[in-house]
């Protein structure tokens, strides 16, 4: 019965969709009130129902109701609580559900919050969330039912792919989703500008926050896949430049353009018709994503489905929502004028050259991404591009992006002194000279580009700390006085500095242990040793264990430094009997400049069992860097400028001075 509920809620919220996605538009355009006051309601309602049919699906995961075919194929009694939840979004129906749910949830976010809203706006962006969800809610409807039955009733399913059964890819997806989806609200800002042929200060701070809240969860969800990859694939690695990791990259580098081009409309009243065009394909490249997970065009741990009657359906979808969009962006975005004139030098040439560079390099990779996919369609021939062609291509763009950015936030708006913006940051610049120099007499000349990522990271690290000290007038005026300032100083200011500097820890991450990076791989048996990155590591042999849901090989590594016992590491070969799955469970040993990993694989019927041993320098700061790139998302989000229609500040509360700053920024 709770299944048919859930069933019946989602066909109810596809007709609400339909309601809310034509009406709406229909009363805006005519100027009929009571059309127009259908919006906000149906965008409640449609959240509620899938709301309801999400918590349906729930319940059929946690009692293991295997009359539900989705619960049948996904799940098994012996599975833990948190995978049999977390086993809802594990497959291709359950996942699109969470999808709408989260696309619905956005729309009636907008809906309850957004009162300071224009109403014929907020209307035209309610009804365009509500047609997007039409599309999804027909591929739900009538060609992934995740609430399809199963007769005969079989007595115990068939089980969670084991490599999904992780905490890291419990919480992975509905972040990832949270990032994808909410794009989509800036995607219906944009249409119901073009729509209303207005964009302005107003609009772009409305789309900020919505713009922000889904970059910090995409970036949350990206850098949750790459410690799952890193610590449950077993490879040792942490970016792969794999087709579902590049479709989650390439919106992730279009949104932070969006999102540094809002500001410049904001405060400039300059590239309107760019950041409206952002705002477009940043959804769409969501949108693509989507596609590429579950078209069938690829085979992929990441990939959900592979049933070419869904791929179908989702690319016309693609061609309706992208092509349909991209129409109206050709016929309305003349009309868009910008107001504001600037100097090439200047804090909007800075973030010019800032969104130039990033759509470059997403570009870059959706064509290693989709080159060999358009081949294998055209001519059936198998290519591979990796890693090397991404080196090539796409760190070259990065090079002078992040030289800027130290850069950039030091410029004053329409015209800057760019030796005077440079002489400011002399600190910054000798801090990374001497970072520099140490790699280079660490590593030597053989290192160059270690060099250069570390003196890029520090560059970052330091120019955010020069912004933050020039802001507050640091060692220029009184420690009491600095403080002041800097309590008073915008939490957008001080959440863009912390991502800045996020950035660079996390490239300084990046380059330590792809510069540095020590392997062993051998036969080990019982009693042998092995030396790594100064430590010797004992392998005591392996012992069988039993887990929930699967059996296990675990292996025992003793660590020595210096002939003294330190550690002891305990990797594990597990294998799942539903369904039948061999993985490997890494053990790792954290230090703030490296970890020891560890990998126990097959028996070689000897005696001894094969054994990969790494020492991965800095790899912790590549995580720590994107937590405070996402942390820095946050504090900004609390800034309260973003807040649409927040009132300003009275000028009287503050000094001449204090008031000079804030304008500045």
């Amino acid at each position: 019965m709770i299944p048919e509920l859930g069933h019946f809620a989602v066909i109810l919220a596809l007709t609400v969709a339909l309601a809310q996605g034509i009406l709406p538009l229909i009363g805006a355009q005519r100027g009929i009130a009571s059309l127009t006051a259908i919006a906000r309601p149906a965008a409640v309602m449609q959240f509620l129902l899938i709301a309801l049919a999400f918590i349906a699906l729930t319940a059929a995961f946690v009692s293991s109701d295997f009359s539900v075919l989705n619960v049948w194929q996904n799940s098994h009694t012996d599975k833990p609580l948190l995978y049999k939840v977390s086993g809802v979004w594990g497959n291709h129906e359950g996942s699109l559900l969470l999808w709408v749910f989260i696309l619905a949830l956005f729309g009636a976010a907008v809906a309850t919050l957004g009162n300071n809203l224009p109403t014929v706006l907020r209307t035209r962006v309610i009804a365009i969330q509500g047609l997007i969800g039409v599309g999804f809610l027909l591929l739900l409807v009538f060609l992934s039912n995740p609430f399809e039955r199963v007769f005969p009733v079989p007595a115990q399913g068939n089980g969670l792919n084991p490599l999904l059964q992780d905490p890291g890819l419990a919480f992975h997806p509905p972040f990832l989703y949270i990032g994808y989806v909410g794009f989509s609200i800036a995607f219906s800002f944009a249409v119901a500008a073009l729509i209303e042929g207005k964009v302005d200060a107003a609009w772009a701070r409305w789309v900020r926050p919505w713009t922000l809240a889904s970059w910090t969860a995409l970036t949350i969800g990206i850098a949750m896949g790459s410690w799952w990859a890193y610590y449950e694939l077993g490879w040792g690695g942490w970016w792969f430049w794999d087709p579902v990791e590049n479709a989650s990259f390439m919106p992730w580098l279009l949104g932070t353009a969006l999102l540094h081009s809002a500001i410049v409309v904001e405060k400039r009243d300059s590239l309107k018709a760019w950041t409206v065009l952002l705002a477009i394909l940043t959804f769409s490249f969501s949108l693509l994503g989507t596609f590429i997970v579950r078209s069938g065009v690829l085979t992929s741990v990441h990939a959900f489905a592979t049933d070419p009657e869904r791929g179908v359906f989702i690319l016309a979808f693609l061609v309706v929502a992208i092509g349909g969009s991209l129409a109206l962006y050709a016929w309305r975005a003349p009309a868009l004028k910008g107001g504001g004139i600037f100097a090439p030098v200047s804090r909007e040439g800075a973030l010019v050259l800032n969104n130039l560079l990033l759509v470059a390099a997403t570009s870059t990779v959706f064509i290693g991404t989709m080159y060999p996919l358009f081949l294998d369609a055209i001519s059936g021939e198998k290519v591979t591009v990796g890693p090397p062609f991404f080196t090539a291509t796409f760190v070259p763009l990065m090079v002078p992006l992040l030289a800027v950015m130290a850069i950039g936030p030091m410029m004053p708006w329409k015209r800057a002194d760019l030796a005077g913006t440079l002489s400011r940051l002399k600190i910054a610049a000798a801090l990374t000279v001497s970072v520099a120099l140490v790699t280079l007499y660490l590593s030597g000349v053989d290192q160059i580009l270690a060099v250069l990522g570390m003196a890029l990271g520090a560059w970052l690290i330091f120019g955010a700390a020069t912004d933050i000290a020039e802001r507050t007038k640091l060692f220029r005026i009184s420690i009491g006085e600095s403080f002041r300032r800097a309590q008073n100083l915008p939490r957008s200011a001080w959440g863009g500095a912390i991502a800045h500097a996020g950035l660079g820890v996390a490239i300084l991450g990046m380059t330590g242990t792809l510069s540095w990076e020590t392997e062993q791989l051998q036969i080990m048996r019982p009693g042998d040793r092995v030396e790594i990155a100064g430590y010797e590591l004992e392998f005591d042999g392996v012992e069988p264990v039993t887990g929930p849901n699967y059996d296990a090989v675990r292996g025992t590594f003793r660590i020595y430094r210096n002939g003294r016992l330190v550690d002891v590491m305990r990797p594990e070969t597990r294998r799942f009997s539903d369904p039948p799955m061999v993985t490997t469970e890494a053990a790792i040993r954290p230090r703030n400049f490296g970890d020891l990993y560890a990998v126990v694989g097959e028996s070689n019927g000897d005696g001894g069992y094969a054994a990969r041993i790494y020492h991965k320098p800095m790899i912790n700061w590549l995580w720590i860097g994107a937590l405070l790139m996402a942390a820095g998302g946050l504090v900004s989000l609390t800034d309260r400028r973003l807040r649409v229609g927040a009132p300003a500040r009275r000028a009287a509360t503050a000094s001449p001075d204090l008031r000079a700053q804030q304008r500045a920024t």
